[in-house]
């Protein structure tokens, strides 16, 4: 089924996008001008920020995996048997 378009519909359609893309233009033109040419974000700018946070997050779970690792080493295995000595202890009568 073919699409017929008619020549006042697609006109509407260029003049459509020809405004949207000039709005675009003005836009960028008017936040260059307030914010300055150097402080524009793009698209690398985002990039490198998102790399940046993604490293920083990786950092922070092996500083975390390290801490925990180091608490597991250096407290005592508590183990089923252990801890049920400790509960037989606890409630032996006294003589």
């Amino acid at each position: 089924m073919a699409t017929d378009q008619s020549p006042q519909a697609a006109g509407f359609a260029e003049v459509s996008r020809t405004l949207v893309a000039i709005a675009a233009d003005v836009v960028t033109g008017v936040r260059r001008a307030v914010v300055g040419s150097d402080n524009v974000r793009t698209a690398q700018d985002n990039a490198w920020s998102a790399i940046q946070a993604d490293r920083a997050r990786a950092e922070a779970r092996a500083e975390t995996s390290r801490a925990v690792a180091a608490i597991v080493a250096t407290s005592p295995r508590r183990t089923v048997a252990a801890a049920r000595r400790r509960a037989r202890t606890a409630v032996a009568p006294v003589r």
